[in-house]
């Protein structure tokens, strides 16, 4: 799922929120020949036009940031987007398999890096809970491996609504929910299979230590800058009122360069990009932490390794929405930079991928887990769902080549470390790393 961060992305100087009109469209971007009709007023629209009446053109980062998580209007915060009757439909949605994978990947990790006593599951924009909950089964499925570990779990979630169908979905009904809304943990339980869990708004109040981090579906709504190369060099992309249309918005240049410039890179070779400061932020401080404590981190999204231009799109009703039209009705949405978020992590910490998810699912042994899955069931119908849930999470035309898995890792476990041999002994080969290689159990 898909959930902003706190990280903030810097103010714009006075001098750039004078702009020129940009000639530039992309091809996911408002042509300005939509019918008017088709432009609802919605709440958010009449805001975002009071906003840029009173201060001026806003850059596309902080559009999408009033869009999707805005308290009061946001897409983010007062609703369920996901699912048929939703907007978008995420893997986890679609196929038990894939969190069963997830499932087995953390464990194959945590016996890899020598089975500590507890560990922590922390999952950024945890949607329904539906991949926690699978991998929570899985956990219990494998109890008589886990059984000398704490495990607990801590979600980071902004959305009320969501939080709320995360409780429904994983925790136990006897047990009732503490709720301190002021407090950074705002709520706590505990899981059907007896793990504690708490929510969180912010990743910096989750507590420090051995974990697991989990990012499905969740760097790629933070806001991104979008820039444009020009004759006199690079100009950030803003949202304006389109003066010619009543209750319209229009994409335009800034005439001067503006402070997010910056996280463009001097060899940069492309004539249009996007770059998410937040992305870099949180990278960065679950970088520190692994380094620090331990753990790893498996982030999966569609996105490209610094090669793509203009992905900035819109999604409603299982659709591509023009991003302009109707704010606060669709969800909004940039490709992932993988090269970036490598660029981040500062060589704190080792990296793997991106990797797409046909190859990383098919080396997690789901040929297996499917075949187990069929074989268990008598229903027409249930295989059939089955079958078409691999289908979807495997076919290079669906899922399968435009999702990707990325990892974070501390340095010693791709390349060894003093810790893991004593005098006599010579350096060990660390073991293949599952889903990035083929998923092998010792």
């Amino acid at each position: 799922m898909r959930v902003l961060g706190k990280a903030g992305v810097g103010l714009l100087s006075a001098a750039a929120r004078a702009v020129i009109p940009c000639l530039w469209r992309g091809k996911y971007f408002s042509s300005g020949k939509e019918p008017v009709e088709n432009n609802a007023v919605t709440p958010m629209l009449r805001h975002l036009m009071y906003k840029i009446k009173s201060t001026g053109p806003i850059t596309v980062a902080e559009y999408m940031k009033e869009v999707l998580t805005n308290p009061a209007k946001g897409y983010y915060v007062h609703r369920d987007m996901l699912g048929e009757k939703g907007d978008f439909i995420t893997s986890p949605e679609i196929s038990q398999m894939f969190g069963e994978l997830l499932g087995i990947w953390f464990i194959s990790e945590w016996m890899a890096t020598g089975k500590t006593a507890t560990f922590q599951l922390v999952e950024l924009g945890p949607g329904r809970g539906t991949l926690a909950g699978d991998i929570l089964r899985v956990f219990s499925q494998l109890g008589s491996v886990l059984k000398n570990c704490d495990i607990s779990i801590h979600l980071v979630e902004v959305s009320q609504k969501l939080s709320e169908i995360q409780a429904l979905t994983l925790t136990e009904e006897k047990v009732p929910l503490e709720r301190s809304a002021g407090s950074p943990v705002y709520m706590k339980g505990v899981t059907k299979s007896g793990i504690p869990i708490s929510w969180y708004r912010d990743l910096q109040d989750v507590p420090k230590g051995y974990s697991f981090y989990l990012a499905h579906e969740f760097f790629d709504v933070l806001p991104v800058h979008k820039f444009q190369k020009t004759p006199q060099g690079w100009r950030e992309v803003f949202v304006d009122i389109d003066s010619k249309v009543p209750d319209k918005l229009r994409f335009v240049l800034a005439p001067c360069a503006t402070p997010a410039e910056a996280f463009i890179q001097h060899d940069e070779t492309r004539d249009h990009v996007e770059v998410c400061p937040d992305a870099g932020v949180i990278i960065q401080e679950i970088s520190e932490r692994i380094a620090l404590a331990g753990g790893a981190a498996l982030i999966a999204d569609y996105g490209h390794d610094g090669t793509k231009t203009d992905t900035f799109r819109g999604f409603c009703g299982h659709k591509l929405h023009d991003v302009l039209i109707a704010p606060g009705t669709a969800d909004l949405t940039a490709d992932v930079d993988f090269s970036y978020l490598r660029r981040m992590a500062q060589d704190k910490v080792a990296s793997l991928g991106p990797i797409k998810q046909q190859m990383f699912l098919k080396n997690m042994g789901i040929d297996v887990r499917l075949k187990v899955l069929l074989d268990k069931s008598d229903e027409p119908s249930l295989r059939q769902q089955l079958l078409q849930g691999y289908d979807m999470l495997m076919n290079p035309k669906k899922m399968g080549e435009r999702f990707n898995f990325f990892a974070l890792l501390p340095h010693e476990r791709l390349h060894g470390g003093s810790h893991q041999r004593n005098a006599r002994q010579s350096k060990p080969s660390p073991s293949p790393v599952a889903g990035f290689s083929e998923l092998v159990w010792k």
